[in-house]
Parts: structure tokens; sequence; C-alpha cells
């Protein structure tokens, strides 16, 4: 036997949902009602497995709460587990990622605003500001993009564990391959149409909304851009178009499949100043050949019109089993693929961030 959980954050709390056995899901009562979930993460390198959360208290700010059954209890760090040194001069505003290390047993990493990288290494409790690249050259010239300077995507290596790559908006994809003491940035093909002529291709500078990494093939990365879908098969130092072929290439989330490779999924929207799906209709769009092609499905999502999005971590895979959640609060799944779907929740608040693990 066997249960999915799935982890939905929202804007004003974290729901819950079990599936036992391949059956449908079924949603639990609210976590931290009225309280923004920003980021969650599973770690299974324990038993029980933990689950963390990024929340955003509002009056009394950010922090990183975790529990060790599934929801039942949650502890907190005494002190801000996410805090910049005062020398920083700078105020955490909010942790937009979590991440567990494949390699590192109690190594979890935060990606946070402004533009931050923090480390934990005592299972996500505390959390330890990442110098190497706050004292990068570029960070003092990065520039918040609609959303803030968010650091939204951190991609430790499933293997390396001195090899890490994240992305911050607006400032673009950075990688370290000596454990974070040095970075550079890895922007080389990706285009910035809203940069004067003649310089489209900046070294830093992209709004890069999401990046996904494949674990059993390292070096290939697909990334969602303000404008483009890219794919780099050598971790970064070149980035190849591919959304040529999709109706949009404007949207947030990139997925890929956990178990192939070339299988990748996107939402596209209308564009920056229309931000609702192509055609007022959700439609995720799959590609089997890395990016080549691109084919809709949509079976069993509503047909009628929707003016709603889906934001960067609103969705996530999990085997063959898809999900995605709305800004007017429905919950979709798929378990083949894409193919077919079904709903999971209507009805819920803002959904932030979707996360998948099966126990």
């Amino acid at each position: 036997m066997s249960d999915m959980i799935l982890a939905i954050g929202t804007r004003k709390g974290l729901f819950l949902a079990r599936s036992r056995d391949g059956g449908p899901f079924e949603v639990g009562e609210v976590k931290f009602s009225t309280i923004a979930v920003h980021a969650v993460a599973f770690d299974t390198r324990r038993s029980p497995a933990r689950l963390l959360a990024a929340i955003e208290y509002g009056h009394f700010g950010p922090s990183v709460m975790w529990s060790d059954d599934l929801g039942g209890t949650w502890g907190e760090a005494e002190r801000p587990p996410v805090a910049f040194p005062e020398d920083t001069g700078t105020t955490l505003e909010r942790v937009w990622q979590l991440q567990v290390s494949p390699t590192e047993p109690d190594v979890v990493y935060a990606g946070a605003e402004p533009g931050a990288l923090f480390r934990s290494e005592d299972g996500g409790r505390t959390y330890s500001l990442v110098r190497g690249l706050w004292d990068h050259p570029h960070r003092a010239q990065w520039q918040p993009g609609g959303g803030g300077l968010c650091m939204h995507t951190v991609l430790p290596h499933p293997s390396d564990p001195k090899s890490i790559a994240i992305a911050v908006s607006t400032g673009g994809f950075y990688r370290s391959s000596d454990g974070g003491q040095s970075w550079e940035a890895a922007n080389r093909g990706i285009r910035a149409p809203f940069m004067p002529e003649g310089q489209q291709y900046p070294e830093f500078g992209q709004c890069v909304h999401k990046v996904a990494r494949h674990p059993s093939r390292p070096e290939r990365l697909f990334l969602q851009h303000h404008w483009g879908v890219y794919r780099s098969d050598d971790h970064g130092a070149s980035w190849t178009s591919i959304g040529d072929s999709l109706p949009s290439d404007f949207g947030f989330p990139i997925v890929v499949h956990p178990e192939r490779p070339d299988t990748v999924y996107v939402i596209p929207l209308h564009g920056d100043m229309d931000r609702t799906p192509v055609g007022h209709r959700y439609r995720v769009y799959r590609s089997d050949d890395a990016g080549g092609s691109w084919r809709p499905l949509s079976a069993g999502l509503p047909d009628e019109p929707t003016y709603s999005s889906i934001l960067r971590d609103a969705m996530c895979a999990e085997g063959s089993s898809v999900f995605f959640g709305t800004r007017d609060g429905q919950v979709y799944a798929s378990r083949d693929d894409g193919e077919t779907w079904t709903t999971v929740a209507r009805h819920l608040p803002d959904v932030l961030t979707v996360r998948a693990v099966t126990l």
C-alpha cells in the first residue's frame, strides 16, 4: 500500500490532500488558516518524512515551520530561522523556495527575497546566508521584477554536493561548482526582448520565471522565461529556444517528468499584459521530445472560459502524476502524464505552490 500526499500552499493556509493506493484525493482541514504559505518541501530522507513550510505571518513577517507527522504538529526555531546578518543592512521579505539537498543529509536550501540563498544544516530548522552569492558583484545590480526580487528556483545537483544552481527574478540563472563559494552567470542564448536593440542577450538581468532539472540527466535544464521557453543540455552553459511551436511562450511554471528526461510540461498564458490562459481555457502543453514539439492536454479540464492564471510553483509532477493549482483556488490532477484530468479541490484561496510525494 502507498499513499500520495499533495501539499497545497495558498494565500490563506496550507491544505494537505491524501490519495490511498491510487484512489481519489481527500483534502484535509486547513493548516495555518489565514496565513500565506509560499513554499513547501517534503524531506523523505527522514523517517518519518518531514514537511517544511515557508509561511508569512503578515505583521510578524516570514518564517519556516516543520512537521514530522504530516502537519499534525509543527515546530519553529526559537529565533527567526531565516534572517539576514546585521552587517548586510537587509531585512527578509519572503521565503520563496525550499529545496532539500539530495546528497547531503540534513541540508535544506531556502531561496529568499530580496535575492538571496540560505542553507540549513539541521534539517530545515535554521538557516545561514550563502555569502558567496550575496557578495557576487552582479547582485547589487539585480532589479526586482513584478513579483519582487525573488529567488524562486534552487537546484542542488542530484549527485554532486558541490554543484548547485539558482534562478532569481530578474537576475537570471547562476551556477556554482564549489558548494556556493563562487558563482557565475549562465544565461548565454536567453533573449531579453524588453532590452534595447543590440543589448538583448545580456550576461545577466533576464527575467527568468522558473527552471527545472531532470534528476537522472542533471546537465539537462528547462527554463520558462518572461518571454521564451528554453532548454540547456550543458548545465546552463548555453540555452536553445524550444518555444516556437507553442501558442505563447509566456508563462510561469515549467515541470520535467520525473522519469522521462525528454518530457516537459508548461501552461502558456497570453502574455505579460494579459496573464490568462491561452484561449481562456486551461491547457497543459507537453513535449515528449525535449521541446521539439508540443501537444495540448485538456481532457477533463473545464471547458468554460477562465481568466485565472497559474503561478511558477503551482505545478509539480510525481511519477506519472501531474498537478497544478490556479489563482482562483482550483486544483487539478492527472494520473496518466497529463492525458486526462480530475479535480482535487475547488474554491480554495489563491494557490501559490503545490508539491507531491509518495510515502
